[in-house]
């Protein structure tokens, strides 16, 4: 069943009908709800997280795992890998989105993005935007962090695009090592590569990622691959 209006939008209808009509709020979502076809707004949020592109992905990830999350351009890996944040900071996680493509404003409006669908990050979500990201600046940012602990790194290809920094191969061995030890779960967005071509095969997998460098794939745990409304989720040990 479809929705109205974005899930946010709903609440805020519920909110001005709470004022307009001298209600308790619970009882004015409830009303809103069964407008939309639901008897009550817990059912209707239940539905909307069932919706979500990456319902279920954070229950799939244990601590220590590493997480290949790849997708080729506008196919929303960006918002899939802000979602999963939002998710662990709803079980009182450390969130962290590291980012070398997007600058904390143009992050922060990803995250609007999220809210038409009815994903609204807490407040706790870090947003760590420089480019000095690398493995050495991650392992450090995140050295006290508890166990369990999500970070997500945007994105894959570019840690090593300046030669300051050592190979992505060095790089993501040290990561890999680092969230077995701490029992971080460690996400990386990643490219794929121009060959692929979705006439032939509905969704990339792990011969579609694009690497300009050598790198052992078996270094991640997991990988999650979109394209267009279809994903995949694949345990790689």
């Amino acid at each position: 069943m479809k929705l109205s209006a974005p899930i946010n939008r709903l609440k805020r209808n519920a909110r001005l009908l709470a004022r307009d009509k001298n209600i308790p709020l619970h009882a004015a979502l409830d009303r809103v709800a069964r407008n939309e076809g639901f008897s009550s707004w817990s059912l209707l949020s239940a539905h909307a997280a069932q919706s979500r592109p990456a319902a279920g992905l954070f229950t799939r990830l244990q601590n220590g795992d590493v997480l290949l999350l790849g997708a080729r351009p506008g196919q929303g890996k960006t918002l899939r890998g802000l979602e999963l944040l939002v998710d662990a900071e709803r079980k009182d996680r450390q969130a962290v989105f590291f980012t070398l493509d997007y600058s904390e404003e143009e992050t922060r409006t990803h995250l609007e993005k999220l809210a038409d669908t009815g994903v609204c990050a807490e407040g706790n979500l870090e947003i760590v935007a420089s480019d000095d990201i690398s493995a050495a600046f991650v392992m450090q940012h995140l050295a006290k962090s508890a166990a369990g602990t999500v970070a997500v790194i945007d994105y894959l290809q570019i840690l090593d695009q300046q030669r300051t920094k050592p190979a992505l191969a060095e790089q993501l061995t040290a990561l890999s090592g680092f969230a077995r030890e701490k029992g971080i779960v460690l996400v990386f967005l990643s490219q794929i590569d121009r060959s692929f071509d979705a006439r032939t095969k509905a969704l990339p997998d792990i011969k579609d990622i694009r690497l300009p460098n050598p790198v052992d794939l078996k270094l991640f745990t997991k990988a999650c691959f979109i394209h267009g409304k279809a994903s995949s989720f694949v345990a790689l040990q």
